[in-house]
């Protein structure tokens, strides 16, 4: 039996786009492809953009329509229950409590507005931005006032330090954590442990040994690495699909309602015409023909996958748009 274990771990906080799915129908197409295990799980950290229930109810109906099943998470359970984030805190600060005796975290007392005075200018072209470890080097008096006046979040201290990877589709990526990540944060101030401790504990402690996810995120791997190293857990492998951009180059997001799954469900009354669009985008497909995405598993693999992000027909648009 295969020992490969993927997995799909969306944010419910509104009803999944064609990016979204994009991303799920690769991440099932590559543990299909390898008879590994597939894994859904909710990344609900904030409940408060997230209303678990109602949203993750839908998820997995839409994931099932799609023809894109699992074997563990979401309401089916599993070996490592929960795989809902809101129910994993205790995990987290478990995981968090061990990075703190590594006397590797300070308290951050900087707003929002602070951030935006003290930091420094984005690396690369992907908007993010340095934290130059103002807080770092706060004496424990000057800790202490801060305290008084506001709640800190908690910042990892990264060192001088280049962590290098071979990404499945990108090729070799490198960061220097000091000046191209910055110290960053992994318990905010209201007590919610960070995306970047979240994934890292739940990938190690699910198993998790390929990752495939939207290269929006490639820049955040070499800080989830460190933290790989500082927990002692043997890292995934890593693959950052290009995106999903409409005719200007912007992003699919969620505010493309047109390309939700529920207007996308209302147009096609099975999902073969959307598999075999996504199909053809990710090279698996001369034409956009309608496929099923059991159809997609024998054809699928990494070295098809397009480095560049992906331009979505026109003519598909168009022709929900009409249906709307």
């Amino acid at each position: 039996m295969s020992t490969v274990r993927g997995r799909f771990a969306p944010t419910p906080s509104g009803r999944m786009h064609l990016g979204n799915v994009y991303c799920a129908m690769l991440s099932w197409l590559s543990v299909r492809a390898q008879n590994g295990t597939f894994i859904l799980r909710i990344e609900d950290l904030d409940n408060r953009r997230c209303p678990m229930n109602e949203n993750a109810r839908i998820l997995e109906e839409d994931l099932r329509w799609l023809g894109l099943d699992w074997d563990e998470g979401g309401s089916l359970g599993g070996p490592h229950e929960s795989y809902y984030q809101s129910e994993r805190f205790d995990y987290y600060r478990e995981q968090y409590e061990a990075i703190q005796k590594q006397a590797v975290l300070y308290p951050c007392f900087c707003s929002r507005k602070d951030l935006l005075h003290c930091t420094t200018a984005p690396h690369a072209s992907d908007g993010h931005f340095v934290y130059p470890g103002t807080c770092r080097h706060l004496s424990e008096a000057e800790r202490e006032a801060k305290r008084q006046k506001k709640t800190p979040s908690m910042r990892l201290c990264v060192p001088d330090q280049t962590i290098s990877f071979e990404d499945g589709i990108c090729g070799t990526y490198a960061q220097n954590l000091k000046t191209e990540c910055g110290d960053f944060i992994i318990r905010r101030a209201d007590g919610i442990y960070a995306y970047q401790l979240a994934v890292v504990a739940d990938d190690a402690a699910m198993g998790i040994t390929e990752v495939i996810r939207g290269n929006d995120l490639l820049s955040s791997t070499p800080a989830q690495l460190y933290l790989y190293e500082l927990m002692h857990k043997t890292p995934p492998h890593f693959a950052h699909i290009p995106l999903l951009v409409d005719e200007s180059g912007r992003r699919l997001s969620k505010r493309d309602q047109d390309l939700d799954l529920g207007a996308l469900r209302k147009r096609f009354s099975g999902p073969e015409p959307i598999l075999g669009v996504l199909g053809y985008l990710a090279g698996l497909l001369p034409n956009a023909e309608p496929a099923t995405a059991k159809d997609l598993i024998p054809l699928f693999t990494l070295s098809k996958l397009p480095t560049h992000n992906q331009t979505l027909p026109a003519s598909f648009r168009a022709s929900i748009q009409e249906a709307l």
